[in-house]
Formats: structure tokens, C-alpha cells, sequence
């Protein structure tokens, strides 16, 4: 490899020279040659072969490491090798071209044309995007981070949680299952898997995984008062198992519940059926494309429905006409590793038991959209006519859905007996209980004075 000026060669599509320290114009091109083919960063000298301004090779490996912290996700540099400069110091390094999108801090795209870094176009990105392998994208290395940055407490957790699942596997020390499993390469590094799963904070690392939910008040992108805005707004990061347990808690405290009686069973009844709103969230988080940097999930929650968008586009052969029937997994570790933490119950069934549970509660099945590089589940909160017109789904105190169980258990109630179900509640109130299920059509009163009894309508 050269090591001399004498062995450089012009600028152009794969060489590139800085002669300064700046770590904005050095992180420029780190992130143009990953985003294109790769090439060579001349640091320390122009393309006239004019020393810059690094004395020592220190300043030059200094300047590289500032400008990789700028690149989103941060770009590697390998070859390092000093570059003889009159009067001063240099490097020659190497940039590969990515398995990842880059981008620089400030969000914009570049790619290298000519010996010019220049912003990528919609369609270029597009391109970079689809040109990317995804299955090992999983296994590559985090640049910079070390064992360290993954958290001893979540990896013990999913051990065992793993345990439980699969009792008869064998267990292995640690680091070795970490391994296995595709979330540490040979070195000890953290592959992008096992940061997305342990680490201590992923985003440092890929700011894209992350999550927003957002509740407003209409059907529209309106805040409480009916402006433009919204009601309440939520930013969940950590590993992905976090993001998850933390987005579920605040939708499950946004989601309208109720008191029912079904067949005589008391159940709590919410908006949405949680199983599909779990299995919704469940899967964004699963199966988005995280290459794709500068958005996150989002939740949005409407007077009427919930859209869950997770970026990129349905993977491989998958359609939206055949989503039901066909299974691919974009991101198959970390499918396995939620698999294995119990957050999936079942590989290739999400979707399917999703369509299940909202028809089964009344709602229509849900809606899905892929346009562009993100893919959309509606949940919609209306409920057929006929489902919600059951005297069951009405609303009922503590007291009258004892009464139910009563009637449920031994086929009638009579006031006497709801004294003893109820004996710190006085006789009106209990009277006055019994009388409203039967203007509700819910019981029928049947005899009277002491031999008044009610049974199911």
C-alpha cells in the first residue's frame, strides 16, 4: 500500500484529500465513500501535496475519531497507515463501503460523484436503500462500542427468561450464547443485533431506534383544544424489550376501558383488544428496517383509530395482498431473540391472530399500507351495530356485576340474597341496583313483594 506521496493518485471517485483538522470536511467524505464504493482519505496534505495543519499523527488520529462521532451511524475507517509529509504529518486510511445508510448529524445524505461529495437524491436514497444486504446486516460490528456497553442486568434477564422457554437447551457460559446468537462477533464487539437487544444506550450508537407515540384528541392531527397539535406526547428508547414494555404501558394507560359482563363473567374491556395492539407493536419493533436512519416508530392514537408505522417497506416477496399467507423475517435474530424473551408467542402468527382478535372484538380487521420505505397497521376503534347493541356491553358498578354471577351461578337472585352478597350496602341502594338492570333489559323481575326474584331477561 503506499506510504509515500509518490504513490498516491489524483481525486477523484474513491481518492479524496484534506489537509486540515476539520472534522466536519473529514466526516463529509467518511460518510460519501461508505454511502457509494469506499476509497481513500489523504489526510495531512492537499491535492497539490501542500502540508496542512497536523503536526503529529496523533492530531491526525484525533481529527478521524471526532469525525466519526459526527456520522450517523458513526462510518469505520481501517488501513491506517502514516503518510510521509514534508514538514509535518499525514495519513492514508481507508473507508469500505457500508452494509448501513450514513448520514451526517445534521440528517443530510452524501455520496461521492466524481472527486465531489454530493447530497444524495430521493431516488438515490431509494437505491441505497434496496441495494443494501439486509440479513447480515444484523452481525456487523458497532463501530466503537465495546462488551461494555451492553447491560449485564438485560442479558441475564433474557437468559432467563430463555431458560424457562427452552429448559432442555444447554447452558453455555455467557459471552459464548451472546455469541450463538449473533449479538457479539468473535472479538467481543457488539453487532448491531446485540445492541438492539442489550445495550446499555443503543441510540449513542443507532439514534434511529426509537420510538414516538403521540395521542390527539380528533381524527385528525389536533390537540385537545382543537388546534393543530396533540394531547400528549411520549419518546421511549433503550433496547428494543425497554421500548416495547415502556410504548405498551402508555398506550395501555391512553386506551378507553370499561366494565362488561359477557355469558355472566365480569371482564375488563379496552378500546382496542391488547392482544392485537401488542402484537402491532411487537412486530414494528421486530421487523423494522434499521438501516434506515433519522425516524423511528411512531404511534399515533386518534379519537377513532391507532396507526402503528415502523420505516422501510415490506421486505423480500412479501405484498400487501399477500402478507396474510406469507412469512419473511427482515430481521431474523432479532425476531428470535423477542422470541426467545416471550414477547412473540408464536413465529409467523402475528399478523394472523392481529386479523383474529379485532374481528373477534367487533372492530374491523386491520388495515395495512406500505407506501414508500414504511409500513402502516390501523387499528379502528368502531364496533359493527349489531355487537354493540348486547345489553352486556353496558356499563355496570361492583355490586351489579356481583349480582350477575349470582344469577349465573344459581339462575335466579332475590333481594334477600343481594343483602348477603352486599351486607355493608343499604336495602334502597340495593333495590335501586335491581331495578336499573331491569329497565336495562338485563334482568326480568318475576313474582312480587317476598317472593320477588330476578332472573336473566
Amino acid at each position: 500500500m503506499p506510504t509515500t506521496l509518490s504513490g498516491l493518485q489524483k481525486p477523484g471517485h474513491q481518492w479524496a484529500y484534506i489537509a486540515d483538522g476539520e472534522p466536519g470536511a473529514i466526516a463529509e467524505t467518511l460518510v460519501a465513500f461508505a454511502n457509494s464504493d469506499g476509497g481513500w482519505l489523504v489526510l495531512g496534505i492537499d491535492a497539490e501535496g501542500a502540508a496542512g495543519a497536523f503536526v503529529t499523527d496523533d492530531e491526525a488520529a484525533d481529527a478521524v475519531r471526532a469525525a466519526e462521532r459526527l456520522c450517523r451511524p458513526p462510518v469505520r475507517t481501517v488501513d491506517w497507515q502514516p503518510l510521509a509529509v514534508p514538514g509535518g504529518a499525514g495519513a492514508l486510511l481507508r473507508v469500505e463501503r457500508s452494509n448501513e445508510l450514513h448520514t451526517l448529524e445534521d440528517g443530510r445524505v452524501l455520496v461521492r460523484r466524481g472527486a465531489e461529495n454530493t447530497p444524495a437524491t430521493g431516488d438515490e436514497i431509494t437505491r441505497l436503500l434496496s441495494s443494501r444486504p439486509v440479513g447480515e446486516f444484523e452481525l456487523q460490528p458497532i463501530p466503537g462500542a465495546t462488551r461494555e456497553d451492553l447491560a449485564e442486568e438485560i442479558i441475564d434477564e433474557y437468559l432467563e427468561r430463555r431458560q424457562k422457554r427452552s429448559p432442555r437447551q444447554a447452558i453455555l457460559p455467557k459471552d459464548k450464547l451472546l455469541q450463538q446468537i449473533g449479538a457479539l462477533t468473535e472479538d467481543r464487539t457488539p453487532t448491531v443485533a446485540g445492541m438492539l437487544l442489550f445495550g446499555k444506550d443503543p441510540q449513542f450508537f443507532m439514534p434511529q431506534c426509537r420510538a414516538v407515540f403521540v395521542k390527539f384528541a380528533d381524527t385528525q392531527p389536533r390537540g385537545p383544544e382543537g388546534a393543530l397539535g396533540y394531547g400528549r406526547r411520549e419518546e421511549f428508547t433503550g433496547p428494543l424489550p425497554l421500548i416495547i414494555d415502556r410504548a405498551w404501558r402508555v398506550i395501555w394507560e391512553e386506551m378507553d376501558k370499561r366494565a362488561v359482563v359477557k355469558g355472566l363473567q365480569r371482564q375488563e374491556e379496552t378500546e382496542y383488544p391488547s392482544t392485537a395492539v401488542r402484537e402491532a407493536l411487537v412486530n414494528a419493533v421486530a421487523h423494522r428496517d434499521y438501516r434506515i436512519t433519522g425516524r423511528g416508530i411512531e404511534i399515533r392514537m386518534y379519537s377513532d383509530r391507532m396507526e402503528i408505522t415502523s420505516p422501510g417497506g415490506l421486505p423480500a416477496h412479501i405484498t400487501l395482498d399477500n402478507l396474510v399467507e406469507e412469512h419473511y423475517s427482515r430481521n431474523p435474530r432479532l425476531v428470535n431473540g423477542l422470541y426467545q424473551w416471550g414477547y412473540i408467542e408464536e413465529l409467523g402468527l402475528g399478523i394472523d391472530r392481529m386479523i383474529e382478535d379485532m374481528v373477534k372484538a367487533g372492530h374491523p380487521p386491520p388495515k395495512f399500507e406500505s407506501p414508500g420505505h414504511r409500513f402502516t397497521v390501523i387499528l379502528y376503534n368502531t364496533r359493527d351495530q349489531e355487537r354493540a347493541a348486547q345489553p352486556w356491553e353496558s356499563n355496570m358498578n361492583e355490586r351489579q356485576l356481583k349480582a350477575l354471577e349470582y344469577v349465573q351461578q344459581n339462575g335466579f337472585i332475590t333481594n334477600s340474597d343481594y343483602r348477603q352478597i352486599c351486607p355493608h350496602v343499604g336495602a334502597e341502594t340495593l333495590r335501586l341496583d335491581l331495578a336499573d338492570m331491569v329497565n336495562r333489559g338485563i334482568l326480568l323481575k318475576i313474582g312480587d313483594k317476598r317472593g320477588t326474584r330476578y332472573i336473566l331477561k
